[in-house]
């Protein structure tokens, strides 16, 4: 795991509590440290902090994009929340914000990390939710849903991805094309007709969660 973070008490706790929990860790402070760390031995993983001295965590994790599919993890202060989408956009794949818990951040790493073993598998589950992918049919809790190409779609897209946060952005580029970067309306109709679908509650959803400011989340709400 590579830890990147100018703060130095923040540096050594992460650090210690990831190889309390068997990884291996790297460490660095600035964005230029962090990329010739990773360029010098790939990670598995990078924790990285938003605001750095030098390179920022947005262009560290845009360079890091261009030859690694390492699972990025962001440290953002409350506030960040312009940074913390570009960053996402860039490819960043969630955040945890300060001041966090280990827990939580470990649990975020994790997922992250079971995200980016591929398995090979065509049918995905969630929950009760599941999805085969070479018969293009979905299910809840057994009881078939009947989904438009958009909706099965989308639906495919948050759960290749449960867990991690998806901007807008990145969403309607993935689903619609990247000349509908910037039709937040179509994503928020189809967001609501999928938990009309597959939340028991849609008023309450447990699903598709919502990140106000930044995009949204597919959960095992049993998880």
């Amino acid at each position: 795991m590579l830890v990147v973070d100018d703060e130095p008490q923040i540096l050594r706790a992460v650090s210690a509590n990831l190889r309390g929990a068997g990884y291996e860790v790297e460490t660095a402070a600035t964005g230029e440290e962090a990329l010739a760390s990773a360029a010098m031995r790939p990670p598995d993983a990078v924790i990285l902090d938003l605001v750095l001295p030098g390179k920022s965590g947005t262009d560290v994790t845009r360079e890091l994009r261009e030859w690694s599919k390492a699972p990025v993890i962001l440290l953002s202060a409350v506030g960040d929340e312009r940074d913390k989408v570009a960053a996402l956009d860039a490819g960043a794949d969630d955040y945890v914000t300060k001041p966090f818990g280990i827990d939580e951040l470990l649990a975020r790493l994790r997922a992250a990390l079971r995200r980016a073993t591929p398995t090979g598998e065509p049918v995905l589950e969630v929950g009760d939710l599941r999805l085969d992918l070479e018969k293009r049919s979905a299910s809840f809790a057994g009881r078939h849903l009947t989904l438009t190409p958009h909706e099965f779609t989308l639906l495919r897209v948050f759960m290749q991805n449960e867990g991690k946060l998806l901007t807008h952005p990145s969403l309607l580029r993935e689903v619609w094309g990247p000349q509908y970067h910037d039709e937040s309306h179509y994503l928020h109709v189809y967001v609501s007709q999928l938990r009309r679908k597959i939340e028991p509650d849609p008023a309450r959803p447990r699903y598709i969660l919502t990140e106000p400011g930044a995009g949204y989340r597919l959960v095992d709400p049993e998880s």
